[in-house]
């Protein structure tokens, strides 16, 4: 069990009234925070399961790169539970710098979104496609959730604590 408690907490965003500079400030927060509740942490405990469903700190941010790149840029996702799974020749800075480029990548797709009630572009994705406001909302949800489970595992690693 870790014995040190470092916390390091940030504040939620203070954004602009509109809608979209709300959603797309809650959502940056959510993304940094988990990547920084992964950056750091210590090899192999990253990818040691720390709950009986296998999840763990490398894992959960390797999917939510899947979800980025599945929501925002379009990808095909064939197996999600093979997302919670990061390769084991990624590094913890492979991992996290991946999450940030695809995040990045998202960002400049969001850029060119002025209608929250639009589809989302999705180049050579079949069917139609959520509206930008349902995407922002559940990469929320998403995101939120699953920085929660990391803050869990973080903790339990070593002791780190906060957002």
């Amino acid at each position: 069990m870790p014995t040190s408690s470092r916390r390091t907490d940030t504040p939620p965003p203070r954004t602009a009234n509109s809608e979209a500079d709300v959603l797309r400030g809650f959502l940056d927060y959510l993304r940094a925070s988990i990547a920084a509740k992964v950056d750091g942490a210590a090899e192999p405990q990253v990818r040691t399961p720390a709950v009986p469903s296998g999840t763990n700190l490398l894992g959960l941010l390797t999917h939510l790169t899947a979800v980025e790149s599945a929501t925002f840029l379009g990808e095909k996702v064939t197996d999600w539970q093979a997302t919670f799974r990061a390769s084991p020749d990624d590094s913890v800075a492979d991992v996290v710098a991946r999450y940030r480029a695809t995040v990045d990548r998202a960002n400049k797709v969001l850029d060119g979104c002025a209608d929250l009630g639009a589809p989302l572009p999705r180049p050579g994705r079949p069917g139609p496609a959520p509206s930008v406001r349902w995407a922002l909302t559940h990469l929320i949800e998403e995101t939120g959730r699953h920085a929660g489970h990391a803050d869990i595992l973080r903790e339990l690693l070593d002791g780190t604590t906060g957002r």
